[in-house]
């Protein structure tokens, strides 16, 4: 069996990589971009960084800012109108994975137009061609959007997100500038921090890890468990750090999938509107305990690289109830809720959310098989 690896064409990483935009686009030959953006992003002068350096090279570009937190049918088909009006050759996209999975849609349905239902695309849609030319600029440490084959929708008249995975949505320039992410306010840092240590746990035991992949899953283990804090202190290193922390998880997680965490999370997106990376972290140590006695010796090197003294002297129990309890001391340390009910979450609403958590195309590469029943009592038990 071949093990398929999956990366985006080039990656500016460090602070001041923005700096790095204008060549590209230029050696490229890309001539007129639609800047995917939100509003809070131009309001507090965020998106500028970027536009302002397109300007300064006279590169013709217009904003879209219509994305939302966990975007919708809707905010993709407002994109595509809007690349088609102004006659855009390429996108640039700003922002969190809201952002950047916003221009993913739109770049594939642009040069697959049979999928502008944008439903169509959920799952492994087999898209002939490869989406518009994506330069990626995130200004949070969290979802690795930049380097993933991955992007998520939000379908509101079902009330459901759902997962596409696609190597033909991958954007061609991922921008990786930790100066851009020094106005996220704590709880966001913190947020997605956690959603990207989520990233790296899960793609280290998912059903599809091998070794490469794992490599890069605990190397971002370590990363963001030693930066974390500091991040959400807004310190220049620690943000630096995590930039890179995510990137790297999202380099394997992409290419083997994730698991119920993930499936799990998505139907609060759903259903509440609750920020990815709360749901993430919330649900995150309770499902590495439901799944610990299906991840053989792997728990012993997540505690290890959260920096768990002795762990070679551990029983197995006890080096996983350290990587568990390791992951619990970070999430409180910078601020997670500990329950559903304080992220407003309704008990009456838990059966809906595990049939559609069982229903998640993330789910199936969770370590340990699982039932609609099963979920529910993990649900319950956070709740």
């Amino acid at each position: 069996m071949a093990n398929r690896m999956v990366l985006n064409e080039t990656s500016y990483i460090g602070a001041g990589a923005i700096t790095s935009i204008a060549a590209e686009v230029k050696t490229r030959g890309f001539k007129k971009a639609l800047v995917v953006t939100d509003k809070d992003l131009i309001k507090f002068n965020v998106a500028c960084k970027v536009t302002d350096l397109l300007k300064k090279s006279d590169l013709e570009f217009e904003v879209f800012d219509g994305v939302k937190a966990n975007p919708t049918i809707n905010v993709v088909k407002s994109g595509i109108a809007k690349f088609k009006e102004i006659g855009a050759d390429y996108l640039v996209a700003i922002g969190g994975g809201s952002s950047i999975d916003t221009a993913k849609a739109i770049g594939i349905i642009i040069n697959n137009p049979e999928f502008e239902n944008v439903r169509g695309l959920e799952g492994t849609a087999i898209t002939k061609n490869k989406s518009v030319p994506i330069i990626a600029v995130p200004t949070t440490a969290g979802t690795a959007a930049e380097v993933t084959i991955n992007y998520v929708i939000t379908d509101e008249e079902r009330k459901r997100k759902f997962v596409c995975v696609d190597p033909h949505d991958i954007p061609v320039i991922a921008v990786v500038d930790s100066e851009m992410m020094a106005s996220m306010p704590k709880g966001l840092t913190a947020a997605t921090g956690m959603d990207a240590l989520t990233h790296a746990i899960e793609g280290y035991i998912t059903k599809g890890a091998w070794e490469l992949t794992d490599t890069l899953h605990l190397k971002a283990i370590e990363i963001i468990s030693r930066s974390l804090r500091s991040a959400v202190a807004n310190e220049p290193k620690g943000r630096e750090d995590m930039a890179l922390g995510q990137y790297v998880a999202g380099m394997g997680f992409s290419n083997v999938g994730l698991g119920l965490v993930h499936g799990m999370a998505h139907p609060l997106g759903a259903f509440y509107d609750t920020p990815h990376g709360i749901a993430n972290a919330v649900i995150l140590p309770h499902v590495m305990e439901y799944n610990a006695g299906s991840t053989g010796e792997k728990y012993r090197e997540v505690a290890r690289a959260m920096r768990v003294p002795n762990v070679d002297n551990m029983s197995q129990d006890e080096y996983r109830k350290a990587a568990i309890d390791a992951v619990k001391k970070l999430s409180g340390d910078v601020g997670i809720p500990k329950t559903l009910k304080e992220i407003g979450v309704k008990k009456e609403d838990l059966g809906a959310l595990a049939e559609s958590a069982m229903a998640d195309a993330c789910t199936p590469g969770n370590p340990r098989d699982t039932s609609v029943k099963e979920i529910f009592e993990v649900y319950k038990s956070i709740f």
